[in-house]
């Protein structure tokens, strides 16, 4: 599988971030899918209006569907408007997808989506697998950053 440090690796003007993944998972490997919109949700993203705090991904027959993403109406839509948290289909090589299925089947992993975003004028989303962290992994994930900063915080001030 694709083996990338980080979200940002991927290029693009990021229209919604999930940071709420990085806090709820160890992520292990990411990977960028191309999205299957309709032509209103393409509009309502290019607005920058989306959430994938609470999405997720499944997989069932060979396709991954991107779940729980909200994607709000078009404002000056019609009736061809879409329904803001429907299934969206997720582009991936089919090697891409035996791995991501075979690693979703163990216990405790799903796969998430990180980050929303527009490159070469397609929609794409960084997903990554991720292994569910306890509570105590969450505190200490917390505490880290928190010395980090302050540590960066006393170098600011030793420099000045």
């Amino acid at each position: 599988m694709c083996r990338m440090n980080r979200a940002s690796n991927f290029e693009g003007r990021a229209i919604a971030v999930n940071r709420k993944a990085r806090h709820e998972y160890h992520l292990e490997s990411e990977l960028e899918a191309g999205l299957v919109l309709m032509g209103t949700e393409v509009k309502a993203l290019r607005m920058g209006r989306a959430s994938i705090a609470d999405g997720w991904v499944s997989l069932d027959h060979g396709e991954a569907w991107l779940e729980g993403v909200h994607i709000p109406e078009y404002l000056s839509g019609s009736w061809t408007n879409h329904t803001p948290r429907r299934r969206r289909k997720l582009l991936l090589h089919k090697d891409q997808l035996r791995r991501l299925e075979q690693r979703s089947k163990e216990k405790g992993v799903t796969v998430v989506p990180l980050r929303l975003y527009f490159k070469d004028g397609r929609a794409k989303v960084a997903i990554a697998v991720g292994r569910g962290k306890r509570e105590w992994d969450k505190r200490q994930t917390l505490r880290q950053r928190q010395d980090d900063m302050e540590a960066q915080k006393a170098m600011r001030h030793r420099q000045l």
